[in-house]
């Protein structure tokens, strides 16, 4: 959503008449403060003639989760699985399958905390052992 700043004043009240801000001069500090929680860098602020662009960098981290290349919980270079783990991890592929018939890989995923490639690779071994269709 667009935060008002104090450039345009008439923009910024009318945007605080419609309840879309609550208030004027603290959403720099509460940027910061959720940058900060969330283990990213503070933004960069470019006031340039076209106005402000500020530029998020994502944590590394983060950012591979995003993407899927690593499961939530997972730090760098931790198996994905295991062969014990994978038994555990194909009943609870198919209990979530029963109970949603519709569930995506990457709801299974998030679910079972392990990446959509993962989810795949526990869907072809039930395939071969045809316990899925």
């Amino acid at each position: 959503m667009f935060t008002p700043t104090s450039y345009n004043p008439l923009l910024a009240n009318a945007f605080f008449r419609s309840g879309c801000i609550e208030s004027w001069g603290r959403g720099i500090e509460k940027i910061h403060r959720e940058c900060q929680e969330h283990d990213i860098p503070a933004p960069l602020f470019d006031y340039g003639m076209s106005g402000l662009m500020q530029t998020f960098l994502a944590n590394p981290q983060q950012l591979k989760v995003a993407l899927g290349e690593v499961a939530p919980g997972f730090g760098e270079g931790s198996p994905q699985s295991s062969p014990e783990s994978s038994p555990k991890t194909e009943e609870r592929i198919l209990e979530l399958i029963r109970a949603n018939a519709s569930i995506t890989t990457e709801q299974l995923g998030k679910e079972i905390g392990i990446t959509k490639r993962a989810v795949l690779k526990q869907i072809c071994k039930l395939k071969e052992h045809q316990r899925l269709e």
